[in-house]
């Protein structure tokens, strides 16, 4: 009897041994509360609705919120490699915290896919960027694109208000290059905080300088005051936003102080009016259908779209890492990064991407649409140049 319930304790151990085995850990930490919530909560819903299984492997999603908060994304991120022995990490939401997360990739050789948006995450790739990956368009994609369409409707000079942190330095930064580029002057650079409760001091600034557009460099909820701000001020010219703020809770909290405004956005954003021709319109659709299905009409957003693609590139990759290695170990790690980086033709929600060992993005124009807010909501204006 003693001998029969040893085997069976030794075969039970070694059965579940096997299911850890063949189990797909994927950490994800998004800011699901704090500033940047209402980008981190379609982000945090749509891991709800991705495959429980790729390539006969069963995929468990870990979610942790990291509250739109560095310190708490670096530490997720090292609970993840650390105690959960995840094989890849999603996110974060906001570029700081992906920025923060760089050196824990690079120090546990964990593979991750940010969901923020500078192309400071992946750029200038080393030996640390190697690891890290991302689905959002980089600020040079929809830089070029605002500027076009300012430089296309007869706008001489523009004024500039951005985060003051490394997403509106990016921006910053892009905007001085490309605007050089399509003959714009900047005349006023003013910054404010996400969690900023006033910003009249840097729009009265900006409004004395009397500037034909202005660009609001935010995301989510807090990228509204500085637009709400200019119209109670009486402000005229062209407002334009990035693309962190397509998502509904944004047009919620404008209101209709976001009439007219212009922004560049991926494809998804206004996916049913893509021309049929358009296959981002298939895949976006599907995802959009999946997503409303779970959490109503109305409710997806670009943000979810950025899980959402996140997900193609593990469905794509884990096939060919499993070649070479299995889940749970060192050598999967670095097979699903190489894996990942080998992709070429993958049709996401947001454009179609072709990775190579310096482009860990692989968008081309194809990623971008430019868009204006017309009766409280998004209206395709035309591909942006």
């Amino acid at each position: 009897m003693k001998k029969t319930l040893t085997f069976s304790l030794l075969a039970a151990a070694l059965f579940s041994a096997g299911l850890a085995q063949a189990q797909i850990k994927v950490g994800v930490t998004v800011s699901a509360t704090g500033p940047a919530a209402s980008l981190g909560i379609p982000e945090k819903n749509t891991f709800s609705v991705m495959p429980k299984t790729i390539a006969g492997k069963t995929v468990e999603y870990i979610v942790l919120d990291d509250a739109s908060d560095t310190t708490t994304a670096v530490k997720n991120a090292r609970k993840l490699t650390a105690e959960d022995k995840v094989d890849i990490i999603i996110g974060s939401t906001v570029t700081p915290n992906a920025l923060a997360m760089i050196d824990v990739a690079a120090e546990t050789e964990t593979p991750i896919i940010s969901m923020a948006a500078s192309s400071r995450i992946i750029e200038p790739m080393d030996a640390k960027r190697r690891w890290v990956f991302k689905t959002p368009q980089n600020d040079s994609h929809m830089a070029s694109a605002i500027t076009g369409h300012m430089a296309d409707t007869g706008i001489k000079t523009m004024a500039f208000i951005g985060f003051n942190d490394a997403y509106g330095s990016g921006w910053s930064d892009e905007m001085v290059k490309f605007a050089a580029l399509r003959g714009l002057k900047i005349v006023a650079s003013e910054r404010f905080a996400r969690n900023d409760t006033s910003v009249t001091g840097q729009i009265l600034k900006i409004m004395a300088s009397n500037p034909d557009a202005v660009l609001i460099a935010g995301s989510g909820t807090p990228a509204a005051l500085p637009q709400k701000t200019l119209k109670e001020r009486g402000y005229k010219g062209k407002i334009y936003q990035t693309h962190g703020v397509a998502n509904p809770d944004f047009l919620r909290v404008c209101g209709k102080d976001c009439e007219g405004t212009f922004l560049p956005a991926g494809p998804i954003l206004v996916a049913s009016q893509l021309p049929a021709s358009n296959p981002i319109r298939k895949v976006a659709l599907d995802y959009i259908g999946k997503y409303e299905k779970a959490f109503g009409v109305g409710t997806f957003s670009t943000f979810g779209g950025h899980a959402w693609d996140s997900g193609l590139l593990l469905e794509k990759a884990i096939p060919l890492a499993l070649k070479s290695a299995q889940p749970g170990t060192k050598q999967f790690r670095a097979a699903l990064r190489d894996a990942i980086e080998k992709t070429t033709d993958l049709t996401v929600s947001h454009g179609v991407m072709n990775m190579t060992p310096n482009d860990h993005l692989g968008f081309d124009q194809r990623a971008r649409v430019m868009v204006e807010v017309k009766g409280g909501t998004w209206k395709l204006i035309g591909d942006a140049k």
